[in-house]
């Protein structure tokens, strides 16, 4: 167990160092607008699976191709602010998740099921509509 909690340690430490990076030392605009997502790191530490989005879904499929391209330059610079044996090999991926959640809402949705929005449920309980 604790192996797992250390993988989830190293995972969530190299996905807030690469967003540093992208944000702080990457030069390309198209690479800025990013959002890294999660890692999946090898228990061996030689791959990551590094998943991101953009605020432009459509923009998703150039800003793989851009990463790629600068990967080495991140991971070089991943081994100069992390303590890891090794610095593992990055591989990008376009998170899907949130176009996957978008899509159920919207078939929710067109069923007729309401969806739980949070400033709709504020105004409710302010106005003393709760239900217990």
């Amino acid at each position: 167990m604790s192996t797992n909690l250390r993988m989830s340690r190293i995972n969530k430490q190299l996905q807030r160092e690469i967003a540093l990076i992208i944000g702080g030392k990457i030069q390309k605009a198209a690479v800025k607008e990013t959002i890294i997502t999660g890692v999946e790191c090898t228990k061996d530490l030689q791959q990551a699976k590094v998943f991101f989005t953009a605020l432009e879904a459509r923009k998703c499929p150039g800003i793989l191709k851009e990463l790629n391209g600068v990967k080495g330059v991140i991971r070089s610079l991943l081994g100069q602010t992390i303590k890891l044996r090794r610095v593992p090999a990055l591989e990008f991926y376009i998170d899907k998740s949130s176009a996957y959640g978008a899509k159920i809402d919207s078939i929710l949705e067109r069923l007729g099921f309401p969806l739980n929005n949070s400033a709709q449920n504020e105004t409710e309980i302010e106005d003393g509509q709760e239900d217990f």
